[in-house]
């Protein structure tokens, strides 16, 4: 989704599945913490709005987004969630380390997709500057957190459709 055509925090209320009775894992880099927070904060927010009770709401923090597939990993491996959400914030710097960890983030979290059956929702923003991300965690662009909390509850709704 290009955000210059679409604000994350747009969507018809009445195409978002009911997320009454379902568990939600969310994995937390602690790297760019402004940020992370923020998307935190939308993700918990839109996740209560559609019916998650809030100790069906499991929040863990990686050190940073490299690790965030791993803490998906073990949430699914060792609790019971219907989903696992990972929110993270690479910035562009001087050096290639973005690339390879946007890359890393990217592939581990279609591999989990590919392997196991909870739906892993990719919530890491990958922007050339802070403004970017601070635009895009709640500021001119809406938050990325409320568009991963609804395809969260998307997901779910697909697998319980061909149960």
């Amino acid at each position: 989704m290009a955000t210059q055509l679409s604000n994350l925090s747009s969507y018809d209320p009445t195409q978002v599945p009911s997320g009454e009775g379902k568990r939600i894992g969310i994995v937390v880099s602690e790297w760019n913490p402004t940020v992370t927070s923020s998307l935190l904060r939308g993700t918990t927010d839109t996740l209560l709005k559609f019916g998650v009770s809030p100790d069906d709401i499991m929040v863990e923090y990686v050190p940073g987004s490299f690790e965030l597939t791993f803490g998906a990993k073990v949430m699914i491996e060792k609790s019971n969630v219907d989903c696992v959400i990972i929110l993270g914030c690479v910035i562009q710097g001087e050096t290639p380390h973005f690339t390879f960890v946007c890359e890393s983030v990217t592939q581990g979290t279609t591999q989990l997709n590919l392997t196991h059956n909870v739906p892993v929702i990719f919530g890491l923003l990958t922007t050339n500057t802070l403004d970017q991300a601070k635009a895009r965690s709640g500021g001119r662009h809406g938050n990325k957190g409320d568009e991963a909390a609804i395809t969260a509850l998307k997901m779910i709704a697909l697998k319980e459709k061909y149960k």
